[in-house]
């Protein structure tokens, strides 16, 4: 991926921890570069397909100006999600703030805080079978595109499915959504955990009926195992009711553990049923 650099961005803000540097200021330099693909640019010498750095720079000063706050880590963060957010075609972006007047008891040349931030793709199946399936997949599908650091750019077709587990309850409806997000898998579950509480999820039995379910199947390529979540899905290769909606959308997607595509786990799957 190709790169873009802005060195030495000077901007006056008013960050720190003491009341001096809130009230008086300093200066900051910053250090911003972004991944994006330049092929088209270069053979076509229009600013029009490429990023305008420009651009790029007056959003970093909105960002790391318009609000104080107390650490540059925070002051860095701003400006990297607000890159992301503002430029579609910007996937990877690394922010380096630069502190030469820190209130440090010592003779130093510098204190920086360098941050890099990306756009990550994960794969989320939903599934429902209390109430209003139909509406209520849709609703928490608005209410997860509504998230800020969160882009659904894929949707597949909902299916209805025998229950998996407890057999004894109503069909369900399935799906899955891929997405964009600049959440860690953490922070990506809490968001999932949060929509599901907003659409009257009880968690009282495993494999039970349920009015929303949103699982993280893949995100990236990471394998993640932790008591809180598994990553990818641990028992998705034995689901029909996630590997048809993910065929939908991702038939060549390889399985970071057991490496094998979708279409593969799939056609497995059917042969052993």
């Amino acid at each position: 991926m190709d790169e873009i650099r802005i060195s030495g961005l000077k901007f006056y803000a008013y960050h720190g921890c003491f009341d001096f540097e809130k009230r008086e200021g300093q200066d900051f330099l910053l250090d911003i570069a972004f991944k994006c693909d330049l092929s088209v640019a270069g053979m076509t010498d229009n600013l029009e397909d490429t990023i305008d750095y420009g651009k790029v720079s007056d959003v970093a000063h909105k960002a790391f100006t318009e609000k104080n706050v107390n650490l540059i880590e925070c002051a860095a963060e701003n400006v990297a999600k607000s890159i992301l957010l503002t430029f579609a075609d910007i996937e990877e972006v690394e922010v380096t703030v630069h502190k030469p007047d820190a209130p440090i008891n010592h003779e130093f040349r510098d204190v920086t805080v360098c941050i890099k931030r990306k756009w990550h793709e994960a794969f989320i199946a939903v599934g429902s079978n209390i109430g209003d399936s139909a509406s209520i997949i849709e609703t928490a599908r608005k209410q997860l595109e509504a998230v800020e650091g969160i882009k659904i750019t894929g949707v597949s077709n909902i299916i209805t499915t025998k229950p998996y587990g407890v057999t004894d309850q109503p069909d369900f409806l399935n799906g899955m959504w891929k997405i964009k997000t600049l959440f860690s898998p953490a922070r990506l579950l809490d968001v999932l955990h949060e929509i599901e509480k907003l659409n009257k999820r009880e968690r009282t039995l495993r494999w039970g009926p349920r009015t929303l379910d949103l699982d993280i199947i893949y995100y990236d390529d990471v394998v993640l195992n932790t008591e809180e979540l598994t990553i990818p899905h641990m028992d998705m290769c034995n689901r029909s009711f996630v590997l048809e909606p993910l065929m939908e959308l991702a038939p060549y997607k390889i399985h970071p553990v057991n490496k094998k595509t979708t279409s593969e786990l799939l056609v497995e799957l059917k042969a052993n049923a």
